[in-house]
């Protein structure tokens, strides 16, 4: 573009001296018409002159405006050309940037679907931590939350007939669970659990409120395993130890690493303290315990059922031995028939042959090939 305008400039230039020429001409023209005693010859001349410079500059001035039209035409043409490639590109940039912007929405827009899923799910999840604070916090609901979750445990073990709900035991007492062990005697498990004093010990913020919630656990602890005890532990009825389940292995953590010496002593009193985990563990060993005992229990059948299976082993032996044998004198009677067949074929071609000298006394032990082969491949 700056080439064609440096054109335009360079015809503009020759425009601007032809006009400076034609001036300069008037001039002339009009100091002879001034130039009265000047000869006619000379006038004539000079008017001729004067018409053949006119004529000249005239030509001149149409060439160059000829020339000035074609460099405008020119420069119009590329002014047009680049405003094209501009006006393509600008639209090309701006429907890059519009596609981009488009993309960027709609990702944004699936991002803001996941975190709207996401505050939904937190706002779940906080109503349900607070459902559960609550039923946590009533002890009749946080009763039958720890035992919900024995239950399912101990139904996922055990099969049906192994265990019951709500068993009551001679002395009118009524524990969780009973499981019953080979002996019959059931293991009882309790599912409560004293998680108001372990949540004043989370709780506590001074050491006098720390030193009364540990007073507070170990009474509870201490009055729930002696209930245990008392009630669920009787001699030839139950077993010689009962379970104290508790729901939560936080819970079941801090009673270990706080209370060590509470653990021992539930333990001395036959009562063991059990997190989910170890209740899970402890029904897969009672389950493994009692199909030991089924096993024991249907020794003798097993063993009957062997002795049938021995039995029927030696009467198929038997039945086996026979069917070869009559395989083998099967095997015999063709062998034979081969050998009849061998005789009539050669009698046969002797008859068609008219040869009726020796008659081929050791033709019974020849098997004729073709007829053998034939005999093999069922023909």
């Amino acid at each position: 573009m700056s080439d064609s305008l440096l054109n335009l400039a360079g015809a503009v230039t020759i425009v601007v001296a032809g006009l400076a020429v034609l001036v300069a001409l008037a001039l002339v023209m009009v100091r002879a018409l001034r130039s009265r005693d000047a000869d006619r010859d000379e006038r004539a001349a000079q008017l001729a002159e004067f018409a053949r410079v006119q004529a000249d500059t005239t030509a001149r001035i149409e060439a160059m405006r000829d020339l000035l039209a074609s460099r405008q035409g020119d420069l119009a043409r590329v002014v047009n050309e680049r405003l094209d490639s501009v006006t393509h590109n600008l639209n090309q940039s701006m429907h890059t940037t519009r596609q981009q912007t488009a993309d960027s929405l709609q990702k944004l827009s699936e991002r803001l679907v996941v975190i709207d899923g996401a505050q939904k799910n937190i706002t779940e999840l906080a109503t349900q931590v607070t459902s559960l604070q609550s039923v946590l916090t009533n002890k009749q609901q946080r009763g039958a939350f720890g035992q919900g979750r024995m239950e399912i445990i101990v139904q996922d073990g055990l099969p049906k007939g192994c265990y019951q709900f709500q068993f009551t035991l001679s002395n009118k007492s009524r524990p969780d669970c009973a499981i019953f062990l080979p002996d019959q005697r059931p293991l009882l498990i309790d599912a409560k659990f004293p998680l108001e004093a372990v949540t004043a010990l989370h709780d506590a913020r001074t050491d006098e409120e720390r030193k009364l919630a540990c007073a507070r656990v170990r009474q509870d602890i201490n009055r729930h395993v002696s209930d245990i005890a008392q009630k669920y532990l009787i001699r030839g009825e139950t077993q010689d130890l009962a379970l104290m389940f508790v729901p939560s292995e936080s819970v079941y953590l801090e009673l270990h690493e706080g209370f060590d010496d509470l653990v021992q002593k539930a333990m001395r009193a036959q009562v063991v303290i059990v997190s989910p985990a170890l209740l899970m563990l402890a029904i897969s060993v009672i389950a493994q315990i009692q199909k030991d005992a089924r096993m024991r229990e249907a020794a003798d059948q097993i063993h009957a059922e062997v002795g049938h299976l021995m039995d029927d082993l030696k009467r198929m032996h038997e039945r086996v031995l026979k069917l070869q044998q009559h395989f083998g004198q099967a095997n015999e009677d063709v062998r034979q028939i081969l050998i009849s067949a061998e005789k009539v074929e050669k009698r046969a071609t002797r008859i068609a042959d008219v040869d009726f000298g020796d008659d081929g006394a050791g033709a019974d032990n020849i098997i004729a090939a073709p007829i053998a082969r034939r005999l093999e491949a069922g023909g």
